[in-house]
């Protein structure tokens, strides 16, 4: 009995030596967070003033430097790892892979945004809502139209310099007539400005990579490699050594997690204004948009993984826990992607072609928490002003936050840009987005984790029916190779 006792106790050990060497990284991460919320609230309760920027910036320093250095590797890893991926695959795996993507980006952000709709219409966090007084309630419209943005969109899929697509992107304003708002013409008669419509155009350049743009490149040059074979090889080997010497920084980068974060998150808890009052006002609002991330991203992804690939999602949940909790603490879905890559290919098991081609895409594109928190905020502006929604201005949410969803990664200010659009659908306001702002930077944390499940999960999908599909060719080409017994019975006949 004692030997039993002994070798249980043994084999207890090992596994939780197991589970601390396979996710102390993730423990650590998580450890980081935690911290980061306790000192950040410390700090205020002994402060009687509001820390000044400066004194900001010094707290967050070490932390902007991590998320500096994540951000740096993203357009190296990205580029050299989707045309890989790409270069390396058939024309036909390439198509069935993004074909599969592409139906689940789909299917889950349209889940996002219904079940979004459904909460704001159930508990309706909109009435009684006492936010006017709110500090934070700023004009932070911007003079843009939804057709511009959304042809920014496209316009930035074609950049017409790659090299400057890597440092500047494209972005169309319109510029206000004037103090009285009327538009002069000459020999004409004047216009009346206040239709945006009738305001004139100006196109500039923005200091942010243009992601966008760089993965339509990527993939037109994988698409172009993988034609040109043998021909192509060597400037595949070439992308090839670059993405692996990219992965192995982005794990050295990937080590300092803990600390960056921890930093991070003091720096976001010292600069928020009014932080009991902004959380008593909009308390309705924010447990509303929490309930959303939280069923979508721990309920309907996993369900949709479980269905799809027959398998628990729990584990499979538990291993991406080191690129959620940076996801949380950077709040970006492409400075947390080299991080998502590894956590697929080394916890997981996930192909690198597989992972490298769909992940910079669904960074992109695939946006599911910010298409339920778009609806959710846009429907709850019309409750907190009173105005009365019918079914087609439901639709019509639904539809542009979907939209504003799958472009938000390549604008510029993308919380506050894509809120515009959805708000403009509809009639409201655009100046209303700042109702919201007091919560929005805890819950722009919360929708990234999400959005990096998502995109984690789609991986995991495309992987399964990838891998599916392969074995049922494998099988149909043996079978067609292995010749029958009675045939061979009568070659040996014959030859008799």
């Amino acid at each position: 009995i004692d030997q039993c006792k002994s070798c249980v106790t043994c084999s207890c050990t090992m596994d939780l030596k197991s589970f601390l060497k396979m996710n102390y990284l993730t423990l650590l991460t998580m450890a980081g967070v935690i911290i980061g919320i306790i000192v950040g609230i410390i700090i205020r309760s002994e402060q009687d003033e509001i820390m000044s920027p400066r004194e900001i910036m010094y707290i967050s320093f070490i932390g902007n430097i991590f998320l500096r250095m994540l951000k740096s590797i993203i357009i190296p890893l990205i580029i050299p790892s989707l045309i890989v991926s790409i270069g390396s695959l058939d024309l036909k795996d390439s198509s069935r892979i993004g074909g599969v993507a592409i139906i689940y980006y789909s299917v889950t952000t349209f889940l996002a945004v219904i079940l979004g709709i459904v909460l704001v219409v159930t508990i309706q966090p909109g009435y009684g809502a006492d936010i006017d007084n709110l500090s934070s309630v700023t004009d932070t419209s911007r003079n843009v139209t939804t057709p511009d943005t959304l042809m920014d969109l496209i316009r930035n899929c074609f950049p017409p310099n790659i090299l400057r697509a890597t440092i500047q992107q494209d972005k169309t304003g319109i510029v206000y007539p004037g103090t009285d708002g009327v538009i002069k013409r000459k020999n004409k008669p004047d216009i009346d400005g206040s239709d945006k419509n009738t305001w004139a155009i100006k196109t500039e350049s923005t200091w942010n990579s243009n992601i966008l743009g760089l993965i339509v490149f990527s993939i037109v040059l994988g698409l172009a490699i993988a034609i040109s074979k043998e021909e192509g090889a060597p400037l595949l080997n070439f992308f090839q050594s670059l993405a692996t010497v990219m992965m192995r920084i982005t794990i050295w980068i990937i080590h300092l997690a803990p600390v960056g974060v921890c930093f991070l998150i003091i720096g976001k808890v010292l600069e928020m204004e009014n932080f009991g009052e902004s959380f008593t006002k909009l308390g309705k609002y924010f447990g509303t948009v929490l309930l959303g991330l939280f069923l979508h991203g721990f309920i309907v992804l996993p369900s949709l993984y479980a269905l799809s690939t027959r398998k628990s999602p729990i584990r499979f949940v538990l291993n991406m826990g080191n690129a959620l909790m940076t996801a949380f603490g950077t709040a970006s879905s492409a400075a947390t992607l080299p991080i998502t890559m590894n956590c697929l290919e080394e916890k997981n098991g996930i192909d690198s072609k597989i992972s490298r081609f769909v992940l910079p895409i669904g960074a992109t594109i695939n946006m599911d928490g910010t298409a339920l928190y778009e609806a959710i905020a846009a429907i709850f502006i019309a409750q907190f002003r009173g105005v009365p929604l019918t079914f087609g201005n439901v639709i019509a949410i639904s539809i542009t936050a979907t939209a504003a969803s799958i472009g938000a990664a390549g604008i510029p200010q993308a919380g506050i840009v894509t809120m515009v659009m959805v708000l403009d659908t509809v009639g409201l306001p655009s100046e209303d987005v700042g109702l919201i702002l007091a919560v929005d930077w805890l819950l722009d944390r919360f929708r990234t984790t999400v959005n990096v499940l998502g995109d984690s999960i789609g991986a995991g999908v495309v992987s399964h029916y990838s891998n599916k599909e392969k074995k049922v060719e494998k099988d149909a080409i043996s079978m067609c190779e292995k010749p029958t017994e009675s045939s061979q019975d009568n070659h040996e006949v014959t030859t008799i």
